[in-house]
């Protein structure tokens, strides 16, 4: 899988989710997915995995701007 899902968290610190191929067959596409996996409420972002920086030294320090957050909402229904 080259994609990734990022949301904000309420604390202000970023998440980063990495779904399965199944999932994303069992569920009819990555969007559905992020949907279900992110907290109601919260918009997220599709990124490919290229945009996640692989160094892990400062992931506790990763922001993101809201305004980037463009792909969806999570949801209670997830799709």
């Amino acid at each position: 899988m080259d994609k990734k899902i990022i949301y904000k968290r309420l604390d202000g610190g970023v998440s980063v989710l990495t779904p399965t191929q199944e999932g994303i067959d069992a569920l009819g596409g990555i969007e559905n997915l992020a949907k279900r996996d992110v907290p109601t409420g919260l918009k997220f972002k599709i990124v490919d995995i290229s945009e996640i920086s692989s160094d892990r030294t400062f992931r506790n320090a990763w922001t993101i701007n809201d305004a980037e957050l463009t792909d969806g909402v999570g949801s209670e229904e997830g799709n």
